[in-house]
């Protein structure tokens, strides 16, 4: 069974996954879980251009060398857990049977109606059980702009956040698939000139542009991952939205961090990208000062040049609004570090894992990654395309993240990361 990748110059015999915009060209192989949208049982696809390539049945048929009930699952994680050598040669092997001159796949029609599904007829599902989620604070770019707004501006940054990776514990219950519908928050408000707190819906709902990774192999309690060796446990990475209330978590955060402000949605991508398939986008990440503990300390380049950028349309208008482009590569923090920090006094990992990044903003006005930023917390309100304007979100929007990295004549993408904001509950 070979190993090998797919290759810069591939290309398949699936002609939309030859085109240059597309997001799922055979350099990317992303892994899903998908019914068909008429009903069915969840199983691991493969993205391909404009459709899903069920393994399941590729595996029925013996052209996989691991069991089709790996495949018959409604997440992920048994696949992931079988390992990196695993995640390898599934990964060759598919991108085998997609290449365009490989006949297997392309000259038995009956085969390939079985396992070539057009994505416009199959619902996807969460990709992932999520046993924890943790979100970071990686952004420099953002800690400062949020520090500026909260704090004295010549000491947005506190004196902890160029030493160590910050990052909370959030809720992995309520990590959703894009697409869910997110309910707007109740919570209590603290309003500047009333002496005690009101409750009802959150009057500040905000977007955060993010990615998450997922991590890929479990360690045991008491065990950490060395720094140099954190990549080793990432199987993939999503787009991430970590929504938040930016009213209720003012009044909330004081002391232990937020709480309800972040734990009534987190939405991720459909598809997993896998990290393999990132490794041509590699770049330095930002200079540290002051160099970082030892433990803390890796060579080589670390960040990813992914593009981003978030988008919103009100319910009923025609037109989606750029709200801000930035990229991944502008992380403070790389994965690795946030892994190694995440271990370093013992805390195990488990397979299905989410770690997101932070909100990931950008040096320059328009790659801020968030309204709070974008907006200077609702002070200068943002125009929409077609009218309108927004200093957070309202109901009935939908924010649409999405991000690719770009290769030569090819790119890498994540798809889309959606959600439609609901009405709060009433009681």
């Amino acid at each position: 069974m070979t190993t090998i990748g797919p290759q810069p110059k591939w290309r398949s015999w699936v002609e939309s996954a030859n085109s240059p915009e597309t997001h799922f060209p055979i350099q990317n192989l992303p892994y899903g879980v998908f019914s068909l949208a008429e009903g069915g049982k969840p199983r691991v696809g493969v993205a391909i251009g404009e459709f899903v390539l069920d393994l399941s049945v590729l595996a029925s048929e013996g052209l996989l060398s691991y069991d089709d009930k790996v495949f018959n699952q409604p997440t992920l994680n048994d696949f992931i857990a079988l390992g990196r050598q695993a995640w390898r040669e599934v990964r060759g092997r598919v991108a085998q049977l997609l290449h365009d001159a490989d006949a297997t796949l392309r000259d038995n029609a009956a085969l390939r109606d079985r396992c070539l599904i057009p994505q416009r007829n199959v619902q996807m599902h969460l990709p992932v059980q999520v046993p924890g989620y943790t979100d970071f604070y990686s952004s420099k770019e953002h800690a400062t702009n949020v520090g500026k707004l909260f704090r004295d501006p010549d000491n947005a940054l506190l004196p902890n956040w160029l030493e160590i990776p910050i990052a909370y514990n959030g809720r992995a219950s309520s990590v959703v698939v894009s697409g869910t519908p997110v309910l707007r928050p109740n919570g209590q408000i603290k309003l500047p000139d009333q002496p005690r707190p009101l409750f009802g819906p959150c009057r500040k709902l905000d977007l955060e542009l993010e990615m998450g990774f997922i991590v890929g192999k479990e360690t045991a309690l008491g065990s950490s991952v060395p720094c140099d060796q954190a990549e080793d446990y990432i199987f993939g990475m999503v787009l991430l939205n970590d929504w938040s209330a930016r009213d209720l978590q003012a009044w909330e955060y004081v002391p232990l961090g937020p709480f309800n402000a972040k734990t009534f949605a987190t939405t991720i991508s459909p598809w997993v990208v896998p990290f393999d398939a990132l490794a041509p986008f590699r770049v330095a990440q930002p200079k540290q000062s002051p160099t970082p503990l030892e433990y803390l300390q890796h060579e080589g380049d670390h960040a990813f040049d992914i593009n981003l950028q978030a988008w919103l349309r009100p319910q009923e208008a025609e037109d989606d609004t750029l709200l801000c482009q930035t990229n991944f590569r502008y992380l403070y923090w790389s994965m690795a570090q946030q892994l190694a920090h995440h271990t370093v006094s013992g805390c195990n990992v488990r397979v299905g894992d989410l770690m997101g990044s932070g909100t990931i903003s950008g040096p320059e006005p328009g790659s801020f990654g968030s309204l709070l930023e974008i907006t200077l917390n609702g002070r200068e309100p943002l125009p929409l395309k077609g009218g309108g304007q927004r200093s957070f979100i309202e109901d009935g929007d939908a924010v649409r993240l999405t991000g690719w990295c770009q290769g030569d004549g090819y790119r890498v993408g994540f798809g889309n990361c959606e959600g439609r904001v609901l009405p709060a509950r009433s009681s």
